[in-house]
């Protein structure tokens, strides 16, 4: 099992320098990059203060000039707000510039409040997702490529400069019907279970598994990765500080994922929630070395290739850079050469 940094982009109004707070994301690349994480993976959202990346790309080609050899992950780029004509170009653009270490992770946006604010209807983004995906593709094999679609009408057209090689695609999909159909279709899969139980994380895996095998040749090196919200913390009493800064992050994700979108001058106003605190730590992994080399060792056996961890919930960068650390030389050598049973 591998593991992928994310770079959560949590920018807090107390400290809202837009330019020490990239500077930070792109110090915890480098950090990624030398302590031998495979990946680091970048968000993008627009309008709002958690998951701030209004150009995944742009973030990318910096990571990728200070790097050596990490892959660089959207995670994700959201199609239905782009125009694909634009996007493969900038996207081809972009993984020349990342020495072909850039893996497009995409989807269709989780949170209402920017979507439409962006002048698309929520309930529009899965099947302008399907279309955009299938134009993408078509730019991006093919040339002198016209289309006539629901979303996209357009003549004859080749976007230049043509690829280089084949991007790596990745899907980020929850729901397990969609899971098997993604990966049977030869997409690598991101997905997450933030409070399902463990068995339907089970019940996800498997469909990622049934899915790889159907696609054939098309899916032997597909990958399944999972996110959680990650701090390896160095004692119980950081990690319960760390514990309740997630709890505040949480309060706000909620409102704009799930809840009436709140939002003044950019900053998402944190509402009260209905899970506790406590119910909250059984489904994050905020906690000490050996807790944590417990819990991964249930993503391992059940068949997960990659852990995305996500650890912006507000600590400060000097905390997460020792978790990092700490993470790499404690936690990461348990998983480097574990051998496990494929999932069916």
């Amino acid at each position: 099992m591998e593991f992928n940094y994310f770079l959560t982009s949590y920018l807090h109004e107390s400290r809202a320098s837009g330019r020490q707070h990239f500077n930070d994301l792109v110090d915890l690349a480098v950090t990624a990059d030398r302590l031998g994480y495979k990946a680091v993976s970048l968000p993008e959202h627009h309008l709002v203060n958690i998951l701030l990346m209004p150009s995944p790309l742009q973030m990318a080609v910096k990571i990728a000039t200070l790097t050596q050899q990490i892959e660089i992950v959207t995670a994700v780029a959201v199609l239905p707000i782009r125009n694909m004509r634009i996007f493969a170009g900038e996207l081809t653009q972009a993984d020349i510039l990342c020495d072909g270490r850039l893996v497009l992770g995409i989807g269709r946006g989780a949170f209402a409040y920017e979507i439409e604010r962006l002048g698309i209807a929520m309930e529009s983004t899965r099947a302008r997702l399907d279309e955009s995906l299938a134009v993408l593709q078509a730019l991006l094999t093919k040339e002198d490529v016209s289309w006539e679609g629901e979303f996209y009408q357009f003549e004859p057209l080749t976007i230049m400069p043509r690829p280089m090689r084949p991007i790596p695609m990745m899907m980020a999909v929850m729901d397990i019907d969609g899971i098997y159909h993604c990966a049977k279709r030869g997409f690598h899969i991101q997905t997450t279970v933030l409070s399902a139980t463990h068995e339907t994380l089970l019940q996800r895996v498997n469909a990622f598994h049934r899915g790889k095998a159907d696609a054939g040749a098309a899916g032997r090196d597909l990958t399944l990765s999972l996110q959680r919200m990650a701090y390896c913390a160095r004692d119980e009493k950081d990690a319960k500080e760390k514990l309740e800064l997630a709890y505040g992050y949480y309060s706000r994700f909620d409102n704009v994922f799930t809840g009436p979108g709140l939002v003044t001058h950019g900053f998402i106003k944190p509402l009260p929630r209905g899970q506790t605190i406590e119910e909250l730590e059984e489904n994050l992994l905020i906690c000490t070395v050996e807790k944590m080399i417990d819990r991964l060792g249930m993503y391992a056996e059940a068949g997960i290739d990659e852990v995305i961890l996500s650890a912006g919930m507000g600590a400060s960068h000097q905390d997460n850079l020792a978790a990092m650390e700490r993470f790499a030389s404690e936690v990461m050598p348990h998983f480097s050469q574990m051998n496990r049973p494929a999932v069916l």
